[in-house]
């Protein structure tokens, strides 16, 4: 695309599930579209392993990646810098799934399995195994947290420190460490239990 940096480019966006009509069509101007292009290049896959907290089936999760998407690109007008792109972007994601989490009542959530996951340093197979084992406890166990807690746990996961995690969630940094605590003592329970069964 060629123009000026103040340029506005008109962008149609074909988001199935969004809405009836086929298109939706924004405009921002191109410093904004670049910065939009920044946070999902920087953002995405965290993104992406948020709405997995959401939603389990593969298609609705990328509907709803894709609601994320949308929603951010119509909010990027109005960000005003009060807290971090990374924030700003956690905040959007957070709303619109809770608002899908709401229309999609009775849904199973929280399938992390196609979450992208650190690289591991090669291992021997048995040892990859063992560690392919624990982390899909993990992701059960995480998979089972009520809302509020794997939201923190997520996020947490995500790198974000409390403070962010609580501009995300519009909660105080205190809250964030209680739900922590009560999230982790959770999460130690599950993976005991399973151990147990074992």
């Amino acid at each position: 695309m060629s123009g000026s940096s103040g340029e506005a480019v008109a962008i149609v966006l074909d988001v199935p599930g969004i809405d009836s009509r086929a298109h939706t069509e924004i405009s921002l101007p191109r410093a904004l579209e670049q910065q939009y292009d920044r946070i999902l290049r920087d953002h995405g896959l965290a993104l992406r392993r948020v709405a997995a907290t959401y939603e389990a089936d593969p298609a609705r999760r990328e509907d709803l990646f894709q609601e994320i998407c949308l929603a951010l690109w119509q909010a990027l007008p109005r960000f005003r810098e009060e807290a971090s792109e990374r924030t700003f972007a956690f905040r959007i994601a957070h709303n619109r799934g809770l608002t899908y989490g709401w229309r999609a009542r009775g849904s199973a959530t929280a399938d992390l399995d196609e979450a992208e996951e650190l690289a591991d340093p090669r291992q021997d197979p048995e040892s990859e195994l063992a560690e392919g084992e624990r982390r899909d406890r993990l992701r059960e166990a995480v998979r089972r947290l009520p809302l509020t807690a794997r939201q923190v746990v997520v996020l947490s996961l995500e790198s974000l420190s409390q403070r962010e995690i609580g501009d995300v969630l519009g909660i105080t940094e205190n809250n964030v460490a209680v739900r922590l605590t009560r999230a982790r003592k959770l999460l130690r329970q599950a993976l005991e239990t399973e151990g147990s069964r074992r």
